[in-house]
């Protein structure tokens, strides 16, 4: 964080500043923000957060040992160290990371990207992320930091020299992106589809295209909206970033795009495109496995250059990846069996997406295979669209059907209403369950799709049979 006073860092929170020790109003502190106390060092500022399963209250104490030197709380405490007394932690995250990012940015040089989508943040965030820190000091993400505790931490991670802020803006409810990317305004907003992801919690497809569309009405007056061409809700916010003043920059696979890609080749080596960037032409091999990540690239592509970094610049440095993040399309295991854990997150079109990955890359004397679990947050739409995976992986020719959990159910009787008969689809109630099963069942040459949402906790099933055959 940039250098503060105590008594400046109250004025912001509206809070009430308690002194402990030798400290005064006009101590200064630039440590690390954080909601967590194992990750707190030396002259780190902790925020007691409380939370659903515990109150971070009660671990000060902790963060005190570790070499916190002040602790933003809901209630005053009878401990060591200085207190700033505020009536609610996250608001008190938010009002802060505002203010940094402004102090910041009012020095001129700060340049700030958003990214949302219900597919593809984190991916795209990490190869803005690639691209910018080569070019100076950058700030993004860690993991899924997204929501409304861990976009702010990110914010607060910004010093005076910053020169880039990557914030990736995630929702599960309605408001959620408003309110996150009104906290910094971004120059470019980066929408990269409008699908089903959560669509639980915003009440259908149309409701989340207007949570998603936040972003572009929170861009910068003179900035750029980088819309997905191909995605016709995404493409119709090019009204509200026209009423915005804001550039629209296109990408996608269609001809209109600005940044799009041609001659799309999926191997399992990672794949080829050719990338047309605002009429020039440019080779393009990604490492990171799937065709559905061609479009985060163009994406990634079209927000830099936006920035004015080269586009040779841009490719070479996306080039050199070769894992978009842990459990997302993570190739595992050997050449002898291949796993790809991409048990991170799910919703329909990134199981579908993962799906055809599997069915791309794998040789006709191969055989695939799916594990999958359950998709979260899809409230009323949940049935159907388990239904439609389980018809997907059996028109795509999966050969094995795993599927686990009774939450993902149906997506297996769906299976086998298509025609998954004779053992190609089975169903497990648990992952202890499926891997002894798998033990026993895969064979040289397989390729093995492990993919769920995060709660299925299939991701540790996928680290399982990935360690079993490499």
């Amino acid at each position: 964080m940039i250098s503060l006073t105590l008594s400046r860092i109250a004025d912001v929170l509206g809070g009430t500043l308690v002194l402990r020790g030798a400290d005064s109003a006009d101590t200064v502190v630039s440590g690390t923000v954080d909601t967590d106390s194992r990750l707190i060092g030396p002259g780190d500022i902790f925020v007691a957060k409380p939370g659903e399963h515990a109150d971070g209250h009660d671990f000060v104490a902790a963060a005190i040992e570790r070499g916190a030197v002040l602790a933003i709380v809901e209630r005053p405490l009878d401990a060591a160290i200085t207190q700033i007394v505020v009536p609610g932690a996250v608001h008190a995250l938010a009002d802060l990371a505002r203010f940094v990012v402004g102090e910041v940015r009012a020095r001129g040089a700060l340049r700030i990207v958003g990214i949302t989508g219900s597919n593809g943040k984190t991916t795209t965030k990490n190869m803005m992320a690639r691209i910018l820190e080569a070019e100076d000091e950058t700030v993004a993400p860690q993991a899924s930091f997204n929501n409304e505790v861990g976009a702010p931490l990110t914010m607060l991670r910004i010093t005076e020299r910053t020169r880039y802020l990557v914030s990736e803006f995630g929702a599960s409810a309605p408001g959620e992106i408003a309110r996150l990317a009104g906290l910094v305004h971004p120059d470019i907003g980066v929408v990269l589809m409008v699908g089903m992801a959560h669509a639980g919690g915003f009440g259908g497809i149309e409701s989340t295209f207007v949570e998603k569309s936040q972003l572009i009405h929170a861009v910068r007056p003179g900035g750029v909206a980088v819309l997905n061409a191909d995605d016709p809700r995404v493409a119709a916010m090019a009204g509200i970033a026209t009423e915005r003043g804001a550039t629209v920059r296109w990408f996608g696979r269609g001809s209109a795009a600005d940044v799009r890609a041609e001659d799309v080749e999926v191997t399992p080596e990672g794949t080829r495109f050719r990338a047309v960037i605002d009429g020039d032409e440019f080779p393009v091999v990604l490492r990171v496995l799937g065709e559905h990540h061609v479009m985060n690239a163009l994406a990634a592509i079209a927000a830099a250059t936006s920035l004015g970094i080269r586009p040779e610049a841009c490719i070479e440095r996306l080039q050199a990846m070769e894992l978009a993040e842990r459990w997302r399309m993570q190739p595992m295991g050997s050449e002898r069996v291949r796993i790809i854990n991409d048990a991170y997150n799910a919703s329909p079109d990134s199981m579908a997406a993962a799906l055809r990955t599997l069915a791309q890359i794998t040789a006709p004397d191969q055989r695939t295979v799916a594990v999958l679990g359950a998709m979260s947050e899809l409230g009323e739409y949940a049935g159907e669209e388990h239904d439609r995976v389980g018809l997907l992986a059996v028109r795509l020719r999966i050969q094995r059907i795993v599927v686990i959990g009774s939450a993902a159910r149906r997506l297996y009787l769906s299976a086998i209403s298509e025609g998954s008969w004779d053992g190609e689809a089975v169903f497990f109630e648990t992952a202890d369950e499926a891997y002894d099963y798998l033990m026993s069942e895969l064979r040289e040459g397989d390729r093995v799709l492990v993919k769920s949402s995060n709660s299925a906790g299939l991701r540790h099933l996928g680290d399982r049979l990935g360690e079993s055959f490499s």
